[in-house]
């Protein structure tokens, strides 16, 4: 098969998966405004990726065509208005993605001889399809059509699962399971602590849009595709700042949200994104300036997972209790904490 074939559709996976999400997240803030229940979304999203689970590509595609079909329903109205439904096609959703994902994209390098580097532009690429895909949809159609065109756009991906399993096998790479395993005990300390913030902060972005700021899953979607949008630029720029200011600087970007509307309001996501992608990458190499940086990131990776999965949780619980505009004090705490504390954790071990 043509590698740009392979790409594309790998691309197209992505922002399927990643339409998906939003769409989900969006139309659980409609069924309950209860922030403690839209935090076990993204916490559920996130699990998945702290479990020993097995690498299999066809299950994993399997899975995941299925939970888009569960919330395809979830959507049309046939299971109701219970919250159960986006939650559980959320959780296998994020299960099937962390079965296919990893050995999916080994394959395609090794199989397929399509560069890393083009697998992750165009899993970038993909995101920022599925997270604008969500904003111009849902005029159009809402979660319906939303949901439906995620399963579209993960049914290009079906014919490269089988090509690759007629080659390689649905069976992980001998000893790839153990090593990882070994990698995995290993957690990274500002890494748990930066999953806290961005987890507290997205886990109630899609009730914020909804209720402070009165807007709609065009709004979200904008906000989302902004957000991508700095993250991707931020190699382009290689900027270079100081540890403690990418997390004042996000600090004054979440106190700026609240003085400017409409499309400013938006916009300001963009160096959002932008300096969490430099905060990202600082402890990337903080993990073992000395190691491999693909192996840091994966830690990174694990213990951002976790730090995500309790942040999400623990400003649902607390929004819960204290209302929704009184978690916004708390997170902005939470930044120029991080500002404060994070470049101690960065500093190189001997």
């Amino acid at each position: 098969m043509h590698r740009r074939l392979l790409t594309l559709a790998w691309s197209s996976s992505q922002a399927g998966g990643t339409l998906a999400i939003g769409a989900t997240a969006w139309l659980l803030s409609g069924l309950t405004p209860s922030p403690l229940v839209n935090g076990v979304l993204p916490a559920l999203a996130t699990l998945p990726l702290l479990l020993p689970l097995p690498q299999r590509i066809r299950l994993g595609y399997v899975v995941q065509l299925l939970s888009l079909l569960l919330l395809l329903a979830v959507a049309a109205g046939l299971l109701g208005r219970s919250v159960l439904g986006p939650l559980l096609g959320i959780a296998l959703l994020a299960i099937g993605l962390r079965l296919a994902q990893e050995p999916l994209q080994r394959q395609l390098h090794g199989f397929g001889a399509v560069p890393i580097g083009e697998l992750r532009a165009g899993a970038e690429a993909g995101r920022l399809v599925g997270n604008l895909l969500t904003a111009l949809l849902f005029p159009l159609g809402k979660a319906l059509l939303q949901l439906g065109s995620a399963v579209v756009l993960l049914l290009p991906l079906a014919p490269l699962v089988g090509a690759l399993q007629l080659q390689a096998g649905d069976h992980p790479r001998p000893g790839s399971s153990a090593e990882q395993s070994k990698e995995d005990l290993g957690l990274e300390p500002g890494g748990v602590l930066q999953g806290l913030l961005f987890g507290g902060l997205f886990a109630l972005l899609p009730l914020w849009v909804r209720q402070e700021a009165a807007g709609n899953c065009f709004d979200f979607g904008l906000v989302l595709t902004a957000y991508g949008l700095g993250r991707t630029g931020a190699e382009a720029w290689g900027l270079r700042l100081p540890p403690r200011l990418p997390y004042l600087l996000m600090a004054a970007v979440l106190v700026a949200t609240q003085f400017i509307d409409g499309w400013g309001a938006v916009l300001l996501f963009v160096p959002f994104g932008l300096l969490a992608a430099l905060a990202d990458a600082r402890l990337a190499v903080g993990v073992d300036p000395a190691g491999d940086l693909q192996r840091n990131w994966n830690r990174l990776e694990r213990s951002s997972a976790l730090g995500g999965l309790l942040g999400s949780l623990g400003m649902g619980l607390i929004a819960q209790v204290i209302g929704l505009a009184g978690s916004l004090p708390i997170q902005l705490l939470a930044f120029l904490g991080a500002g404060a504390l994070l470049p101690l954790l960065q500093r190189p071990r001997r």
